[in-house]
């Protein structure tokens, strides 16, 4: 058989969400914006910790260009850039919520 034959079809929408979300910083993006009320580049590196600052512009560039988050720069100098959840960016909140209740009740059972 070939190879093809044997492969399991991948789900398109999983799939789909992981490249929107899958990347080392992106949650932790999405939950201090949603839900820290950090809205500025400084504030969230401090927030995040050891990220490069060109990994962080990444992965807002990222989240910005699926519509998650919208940038506002208020062209000041020195400069002032906010992030805000977008419409599509809020309808994430239910489900972070929901992972962080399940990481709450299960992440002591999961091994270290």
């Amino acid at each position: 058989m070939k190879k093809d034959q044997l492969s399991i079809e991948r789900c398109p929408v999983i799939s789909t969400i992981q490249k929107i979300l899958g990347g080392k910083w992106k949650i932790e993006i999405i939950y201090y914006i949603a839900f820290e009320d950090v809205h500025r580049f400084g504030e969230l590196r401090r927030h995040i910790g050891h990220i490069a600052e060109s990994s962080l512009v990444k992965q807002l560039r990222e989240l910005e260009s699926f519509g998650i988050l919208e940038r506002h720069d208020f062209q000041e100098v020195p400069p002032h850039v906010e992030y805000h959840l977008t419409e599509l960016g809020n309808s994430l909140i239910p489900v972070m919520l929901h992972l962080k209740k399940w990481g709450d009740e299960h992440l002591y059972e999961l091994p270290r």
